[in-house]
This record gives structure tokens, sequence and C-alpha cells, in this order.
């Protein structure tokens, strides 16, 4: 009995041994290893010269991997055929680069890996590393230095594009369209500044650009750009700053269509103000026509009555320097019937319209059959104004705090551009307390107008904006509570609205300022603010 005894008792202390060198050996027990990978050779060697090999193989200390490399990867000179970069998807002692394009002679190559290189085990990135090679007698070594920030918006936005187009022979303005740079670097995800290096002596065009479609090339539609204003002569010791901005689209109509009976879409880009529909085809005398926007997309409607017995008609849309004609096919379609829709629903604001939008073209309407009640039945007057291009009438009337509006719509109110009128219809907006909102004043010290200033959401939509020419304090008042940016912009040409850039006519966006606010608005809360310029 007691020899079994003592051989539970071994049993247990030799199990207990065998966990404590268990636990000994957890990871959890050693730190966590934070060293980067280490590079043991290159083959070429980096910084080679009379570079004519068509692979390049780079030899780590340990496993490597490979994340994003397709973002994270920049080559420059760029390569029309892209080379074939392993490991992908895996892990490997090194990384091939094999080489498909034909290297230009007597050029300096680098390819910055960005964040891209990582160990396997704990992702420790090997940042930033470079390999570079010359295919000719020596390595370029000029550098353009500078910084990127967004012309409009507080926030630049990462991962953008900067190169360097040299200005020779072959040089031409569309050549950002076109072609790719000569050198190229990006400012990937994490800072706003760049280093273009590696570079040979000579005349550039600087241009920063946020490449959405990864092509190297200026896409108006999809692209931010940006240019230092003069050409730079490299070498250089200065320090360029690029704004960043969205060009205006330009004009462009898209074929129309006939989209339901008598109503046909014309859609188009960039500004479309001044922006003709001349219909060529022969028409009765009794003809009659709309012409009404899309309150979502760009796009105009045409509408158009009675029904014509045709296949065919034939317009010319017309804007600025633009000008062509278009067939549109014409079938036998259900038309479309009035409905009427409303805004804003549940809150208004002090100085707000009531806006009643039709789905056809107003033609008539009867004010007499439209009421608006106070919460006490009292009698609301009001005047009605017609935006034929939006096709809605605004309502205005005087509004006091924390009240309730009752809008009465009898039948037949409104008539529709095909005869179609309107139900009964019933809508209710409330006024909030004026304690319920925050007030703001905006001192303006050494700035020069006119000016815009308007108060922006973390977004940067504008939440309220005021025009000014003067130095006067400017008062914001019955504001939402929440937190508010201050953007200012200087209305250079005095139009009244912000002017971004334009690449082929030279021009850079206008001069724009950011401000916190010192607090957030809160209700029942007054702010000022004073702004001071450079």
């Amino acid at each position: 009995m007691h020899k079994a005894l003592s051989n539970i008792v071994l049993l247990i202390f030799i199990s207990l041994i065998f966990i404590n060198c268990a636990n000994k050996g957890t990871p959890g027990g050693g730190p966590k290893d934070e060293t980067p990978p280490v590079i043991i050779k290159s083959e070429p060697e980096n910084f080679s010269i009379n570079f004519n090999s068509d692979e390049i193989v780079i030899y780590f200390d340990e496993y490597i991997k490979l994340k994003d490399i397709q973002k994270q990867l920049i080559i420059s000179p760029p390569m029309k055929t892209q080379p074939e970069i392993k490991p992908l998807g895996g892990a490997s002692k090194y990384i091939s680069i094999k080489i498909y394009d034909t290297l230009q002679p007597n050029t300096t190559y680098a390819f910055n890996f960005g964040n891209s290189i990582q160990d396997n085990n704990e992702g420790n990135p090997f940042s930033y590393y470079r390999y570079v090679f010359s295919t000719g007698s020596y390595i370029d070594s000029l550098t353009v230095k500078g910084s990127i920030s967004d012309a409009i918006d507080k926030e630049t936005e990462t991962f953008v594009n900067v190169g360097l187009y040299e200005v020779d022979s072959t040089f031409h303005d569309s050549i950002i369209y076109k072609e790719v740079p000569k050198y190229i670097t990006n400012t990937l995800d994490s800072v706003t500044t760049f280093t273009i290096e590696n570079i040979k002596e000579g005349k550039y065009l600087l241009v920063a650009l946020k490449d959405n479609n990864d092509d190297n090339k200026f896409q108006q539609k999809t692209d931010k750009i940006g240019f230092y204003k003069s050409f730079i002569n490299v070498p250089t010791d200065s320090v360029y700053n690029l704004k960043l901005f969205k060009e205006e689209l330009d004009f462009r109509a898209s074929k129309p269509r006939l989209l339901s009976g008598e109503k046909i879409v014309f859609g188009f880009e960039g500004d479309y103000k001044g922006m003709g529909i001349e219909l060529l085809s022969e028409v009765p005398n009794d003809f009659d026509y709309r012409i009404t926007k899309d309150q979502k997309t760009d796009s105009l409607y045409y509408w158009y009555k009675p029904r014509l017995e045709v296949d065919s008609l034939i317009f010319k849309v017309s804007h600025l320097d633009f000008e062509k004609d278009y067939t549109v096919r014409i079938s036998e379609q259900k038309r479309d019937t009035l409905t009427v829709s409303s805004y804003p629903s549940g809150t208004i604001t002090y100085d707000e319209p009531f806006k009643i939008y039709g789905s056809t073209p107003f033609t008539t309407f009867d004010e007499t059959k439209i009421s608006i009640l106070d919460k006490d039945s009292i009698n609301v007057a009001f005047t009605a104004k017609l935006d034929t291009l939006n096709n809605a009438y605004e309502l205005n009337f005087e509004k006091v705090e924390d009240n309730k509006y009752r809008i009465q719509v009898l039948p037949e109110t409104f008539t529709g551009f095909f005869g179609k009128t309107n139900d009964s219809l019933n809508y209710t907006v409330s006024t909030k307390k004026v304690s319920d909102f925050g007030n703001l004043r905006i001192i303006m010290a050494n700035a020069k107008y006119p000016a815009i200033v308007q108060l922006t959401d973390s977004k940067g939509d504008v939440k309220a904006e005021q025009y000014t020419t003067e130095a006067k304090p400017l008062d914001f008042l019955n504001l939402n509570p929440g937190k508010y940016l201050i953007r200012v912009i200087h209305d250079a040409n005095g139009n009244k609205k912000y002017d971004t850039g334009n690449y082929l006519e030279k021009l850079q966006p206008e001069r724009v300022s950011h401000f916190e606010m010192s607090d957030d608005m809160r209700s029942n809360f007054d702010i000022i603010e004073t702004l001071t310029f450079n």
C-alpha cells in the first residue's frame, strides 16, 4: 500500500517537471521579434552600373513576404511592360524581379518597394528599400523635394504620384495625358512629402497626380492633379509645394435617347449652364416643350407634346465651342404620370423654403388651393415661386420658434405637362426652439477680400456659408450643435464661387485657408472666433 502511494507521488512529481519545462518553451515567454529582415546580397549588386541583366534577385536572412506590392512598388522611370515580381502570395528568402521591358540607354532606374517587404512571421517591414541601377557608366544622383497639399480639403489624400517630365524637343503640353513621367515617386500612405531621387541634370515639368486608374497618365474625369507654375531646373535646392485639385470637367454631351412617352434624356459631363437643346425637325403649330433637370444625375429632360407620328427627331446640342446634331429614335411609349414630392420633412429652419417637386413639368398652379396653418390653426401668409429648371415650387413663409406648420394641398392644385393633376396632399414641418441652436461670430484679421467663409463638417460638406467683401464681423446664427471647421476661400476674381485650377490653361486653384474652432458648437451657446491670416 505504501509502495503504491509512493509511485503515485513520484508520477505527479515527474509530471510537474515536464509541465514546467514545457512552459519555458512557449512563445509568450520571450520578447516579440521586432527586427526587420536583413539583405544578405543582391545579384546584380545594388547601385550597379552598365546594367544589362534581365533578372534581379535580392536575398534575405529570413523568410519574407510581399504585401500590397502592386500599390507599394514604384519604378522610376516607369516601365511600359511591368516586371514579374516574386514571391506573390507566399513566403521566400529572396525577391526575384524579371524584367521584360527594353531598358533605355544611359538611364538610372530605381525600384522603391515602399512598405511592401515584411518578415513572414511578425510582419516587421523593411521600409522604403530602393534597388537602383544604371544602364550607363554612372548613377544619376540629383533630387527634387517637396510636399503635397489639397487645394480645397483640409486633409490631403495618400498614395499621390509625383513625376518629372523632361522638357526637351519632344515635350508638348498634352504629354501628361499621353505619356508617363521620366521620373516618378509616390507619397505612399504615411506622409505628404516627396523626394524624387536619381535624377539627371535638366529642365522638367513637375506634376502631382492622384492616379485613380493606375496608368501614370492624367484622366480629367477620375484624377486629381497638381503642377508647379513653371518649369524647374535640376539641380535645385528649392522645396516645391504642389496643390492637388480636381479640374472642372470639359463639357461633353451624351447621345440623347427616348426615356418614356414624349420624354427624351440628354446626358452631359461638365457645366451644363449655357447648354442649348434645339429641335431641328419640323413640328405642328401646337407643338410645346419644357426642359427640366434631373435632381441626382447629370441629365436634362426634354418633354414635348403632342405625340408625333415620326420615326425620329433631330436635335442640335450646343455649349460655348461645342455643337453637334443628334438623331433620336421615336417609338410609342407610356407617358410619365404626375407625382408630387416635397422637401424638407420633419424639421424646417427659420429661413428655409418649403419645396414641392413634380415628376412631370408643372404647367398651372392654383395658389388658392394651398393653405398653411400653424399649431394654433392660424393661417400663415406665403409666397410661391416656380423654379422651372428643377420643376419645384418654393413656398416662402415667416416661421417662428417651437412651432408646427401644416401645409394642405387640395386636389387639382398642380397640373402637369400631360394634363394630369395632383390628389389631396398634407405635409407637416416643425421649427426648433432658439435655445436648441448656437451662434458663431467670425472676425478676420489681415484677410484679403472678397472671401467666401464656409462652415463645414469633418468630411468637408458645407453646412453654412457667407460671402463678404469687407472687414466686418460675420454672424452665423441658429447653428445645429456639433463640430464645425472653418474654410475661407479667397475669391480672387470676385465671381462668388470657388474656382479650381486647370492644367492646360496654366491656372492654379484659388487660395483656401483652414481653421479649427476653439470649441464645438453647443445649444444656447455663443462663440467668437478670430481668424488671423498671414
